[in-house]
């Protein structure tokens, strides 16, 4: 059986979430039975996609048949094709876990889904046109659909703080727009062209202008993706946010601005890539790492763990760049890939785990959840099998993404770089112990019985964690690698 053409199924991506939320919008009616055939469809293309571009390899597709730099075009490559996969794990398992949770809400909180389910839709539609785009313009509008969902999904409990975060987060995403909209302009002004390759091309390091346009572009990405020290939004937006919301705005959302300054680095800007800059970089990973992970220590309440957590986690990724100016730079940049796969992944399922131990608890503190014992032991295994993947311990897709820049930075002599990892994953271990320490726990139950956990509750999460530890056999295949460091 033949797959459809990639330039279908990029078409399908890209338009059917949009099209999808739209009908929901315009219906009013309950959404459950067309998003999650919707959910089901984009996953299924996903997939397929990924066969095509394992088979083919990098492909280019105008719109409307003008070519670049006239017109605008999408490109497929491998490592945007894994961001694509785990985008349609995450908002598959997103989908199904929604349905559930807003299912059994008693009163307002009942009829979130005729909200959250578009909303939902429109993110994942903006983060697919992130992942295909190849201009600077248009990587622009997909930042901007999906930051404007991910604003109205935080505010959807319409709790006080809530409210707040979501203004906090909307102030955030709008002043990163405003920067990266300035270094769009620095470099139109500059050489006339938005085209990643043909900016490439053009791009001269020594320009003023340039440097000015790449120091924007980089500022607007670092607050998009709440890199230390400007995270200041990310904690308050993750950990009051419905769970399914959490899953994808700590998941997928963030992870798609880190993965668009990726491409920027290795791409436009890469002759830039100074030893300099490495290391401003990777000091700010450092400061990540640990700033974030003693927050995440300390904290009482689990959801706020998790948030911080993802202030640490993305330390990690910073490291990519000091890391890249030897010659393992293909290397380096799939080690990055694969960090954001298995952080969409993992982190997807600790909020979802987490929104079921909450709901089975009563409480969101830590001191009072629910042990293993208890009736979310699958929520409790989905924690440990997503810690694992987190702190990178072999076979998961972590150890395989850390695996590959620790090779790197031996290689390179980069010690220090070398130890800050070190230290970030028992720092890693220690706040997510916590977690794996309770689970062995069984606390007494509240004095009234807990809602109902259904397969909707318990399943998505344990499923994504399971994957996030598979899909590490998957990235120790040689040929894998290989292909993946062909979309460099």
């Amino acid at each position: 059986m033949s797959l459809p053409a990639t330039a279908t199924l990029v078409v399908i991506l890209v338009t059917l979430p949009l099209a999808a939320a739209t009908l929901l919008f315009a219906s009013g009616r309950q959404p459950r039975t067309l998003t999650l055939a919707a959910a089901l469809l984009l996953t299924f293309a996903a997939l397929a996609l990924g066969g095509n571009v394992y088979l083919e390899g990098v492909s280019v597709h105008a719109i409307g048949g003008w070519a670049a730099p006239l017109g605008i075009h999408w490109q497929v490559t491998p490592a945007g094709t894994v961001m694509l996969v785990a985008t349609a794990l995450v908002g598959l398992a997103g989908a199904v876990y929604g349905a559930g949770y807003f299912l059994h809400r008693p009163g307002p909180d009942g009829r979130m889904a005729r909200v959250f389910m578009p909303l939902w839709l429109f993110a994942w539609g903006g983060l697919n046109a992130l992942f295909v785009a190849a201009d600077l313009f248009n990587l622009y509008v997909a930042l901007e659909v999906l930051t404007l969902a991910s604003v109205a999904l935080v505010a959807l409990s319409a709790r006080r703080m809530a409210l707040q975060a979501a203004m906090r987060y909307l102030l955030a995403g709008l002043f990163g727009s405003v920067i990266y909209l300035l270094g769009v302009a620095l470099l139109y002004g500059q050489y006339g062209v938005l085209d990643f390759a043909t900016l490439t091309a053009m791009l001269d390091p020594e320009d003023p202008g340039s440097r000015a346009g790449a120091v924007a572009l980089t500022v607007g990405l670092l607050i998009k993706a709440a890199i230390f020290p400007l995270h200041f939004w990310l904690p308050g937006a993750h950990g009051r946010a419905e769970p399914p919301v959490s899953a994808m705005l700590s998941g997928l959302v963030v992870a798609a601005a880190f993965y668009l300054l990726l491409r920027l680095w290795f791409g436009p800007l890469a002759e830039m890539l100074s030893f300099g800059v490495g290391v401003l970089f990777g000091a700010l990973g450092a400061g990540a790492l640990f700033w974030g992970g003693m927050l995440a220590l300390l904290q009482r309440r689990l959801k706020m763990l998790v948030a911080y957590s993802t202030v640490s986690q993305f330390g990690f990724a910073m490291l990519v760049f000091p890391l890249a100016g030897g010659d393992h730079r293909g290397t380096v940049f799939v080690g990055g890939t694969l960090l954001l796969a298995n952080h969409a992944l993992a982190k997807a399922a600790l909020f979802l785990a987490a929104g079921t131990l909450v709901r089975a608890s009563g409480s969101d503190r830590i001191g009072t959840l629910v042990g293993f014992a208890g009736r979310a032991h699958w929520a409790w295994l989905a924690v440990i099998l997503a810690s694992a993947a987190l702190i990178g311990m072999p076979p998961t897709l972590g150890f395989s993404a850390k695996w590959l820049l620790l090779q790197a930075a031996v290689a390179d002599g980069a010690w220090v770089w070398l130890g800050v990892m070190l230290g970030g994953t028992l720092l890693t271990f220690a706040y997510l112990g916590r977690l794996l320490e309770l689970a062995l726990l069984d606390p007494a139950p509240g004095p009234s019985p807990p809602p109902p956990l259904t397969a909707a509750l318990l399943l998505p999460a344990l499923l994504l964690a399971l994957l996030a530890c598979l899909a590490g056999l998957w990235a120790m295949d040689v040929e894998a690698i290989a292909r993946l460091e062909s979309g460099t």
